[in-house]
């Protein structure tokens, strides 16, 4: 069962996109995006949490709770009683749930947040939750679900996803159980990552939990720093990248030839994919406080990472969500039908790939841009904002060429 996680998405040299008209494209979206933000935008303009028209909305109880809670155990049944080959379970959390919460939070906002069943359990805290933990707990997770799906010897196999649901679902359980529902809204990686995701979203909710329409650079701003939030949108980006890069023919050599092993090396690649990405966040953020003479800038800045994460998430598996997804519902469902493996052409993926990757940037651009006039002094706004122009460069060029590399 290994298809599920062959997460290229097409080959690369099948693209009609040349590489140097998607770099041109590129720049040109940045360069053009930079120069009139600093020449027509002085003012800080978003109000975050504030910001958005309140809709009518009442809570959905229980209900959604208790289906995806069925929804997991029917997946459960699956990796305990299904068969080795064919089993729906690699695809229904590698594709549908971890690949499909992406379009949901961007259509829908945090759907996490409603559908979690682990909010079932009682909000009954024994201690706060600590201030200083943050959202460490939801970067580890991550961490570690990414881990098993690119690193781990038998990512598909049924032993190795019981033992990640048993650990997750204890250390999810425990967190509640601990530190009530407070431990969910930081801790579990999954409503995290869906929630940052649904900042995105047109549909919004404020801290209380009020429903709103609101602009995405809105959703953007009201994302509230805190320690470990840095980490998690870096292991979004660094895995992500990683995922692309480990395609490459040397790599693939490397991991089969090399002294370390394949779990060894590519345990080794994927924390230094993430580690490289936090050291360029964290070095440019530091130029900009020097520049700007604003210091601390690294977690208030971090909003500003989550589309361009999100443009790399969508461009790495559109098309493995639009095929894979037909396997799993085939499956799950024992239905007598084929993959329509060309349901997308290589034109269609070759377009939402560059489009997700440039228009996640620039949507980057004017956050930090706008985050940007706000803290830094007047007089040296625009100048602080060349280390997160070079930022942004950076991670284009980068994206782009794990796009086109393997």
């Amino acid at each position: 069962m290994t298809g599920v996680l062959a997460h290229g998405i097409g080959s690369r040299s099948d693209l009609p996109i040349p590489l140097f008209y998607a770099y041109a494209g590129a720049f040109a979206a940045l360069v053009v995006s930079f120069l009139a933000l600093g020449l027509l935008w002085a003012d800080s303009r978003f109000s975050g949490d504030r910001a958005g028209r309140v809709l009518p909305w009442r809570p959905a109880g229980r209900t959604p709770r208790v289906i995806t809670a069925l929804m997991a155990l029917y997946t459960l049944g699956w990796l305990v009683l299904g068969p080795a080959e064919d089993n729906a379970a690699p695809y229904l959390i590698y594709v549908v749930f971890w690949v499909g919460l992406v379009p949901a939070s961007l259509l829908f906002g945090p759907v996490w947040r409603l559908v979690n069943p682990f909010r079932l359990l009682p909000d009954r805290p024994r201690r706060p939750l600590p201030g200083r933990l943050g959202y460490w707990p939801a970067a580890a997770g991550l961490t570690a679900f990414t881990w098993m799906e690119l690193v781990s010897p038998e990512p598909a196999a049924t032993a190795t996803l019981l033992v990640f649901l048993l650990l997750y679902g204890t250390a999810t359980v425990a967190g509640t159980l601990t530190y009530g529902h407070a431990w969910l809204d930081r801790g579990d990686p999954f409503e995290v990552y869906s929630t940052l995701v649904g900042h995105l979203s047109p549909l919004g909710r404020r801290a209380d939990g009020t429903l709103v329409v609101r602009s995405p650079f809105n959703g953007l701003d009201a994302i509230v720093p805190a320690p470990g939030l840095v980490a998690t949108v870096c292991v979004l980006l660094g895995s992500t990248g990683y995922d692309g890069f480990a395609g490459a023919p040397f790599w693939v050599d490397a991991l089969q030839t090399g002294p370390l092993g394949r779990v060894g090396l590519g345990t080794v690649g994927l924390l230094t994919a993430i580690g490289g990405v936090a050291l360029l966040y964290v070095a440019c953020l530091g130029a900009a406080g020097l520049i700007g003479g604003t210091r601390g800038l690294a977690p208030r800045f971090a909003h500003s990472l989550v589309p361009i994460a999100i443009g790399y998430l969508v461009a790495h598996y559109f098309s493995l969500f639009v095929i894979e997804g037909q396997r799993a519902v085939v499956l799950a469902l024992g239905l007598d039908a084929e993959v329509n493996a060309d349901v997308v052409g290589a034109g269609t993926i070759a377009t939402v790939q560059v489009l997700a990757i440039v228009l996640g940037h620039v949507l980057g651009v004017v956050a930090a841009h706008d985050r940007s006039v706000r803290l830094l002094e007047p007089a040296r706004a625009v100048a602080g904002q060349i280390p997160l122009f070079v930022l942004m460069v950076c991670y284009t060029i980068g994206g782009l060429t794990l796009l086109f590399a393997a």
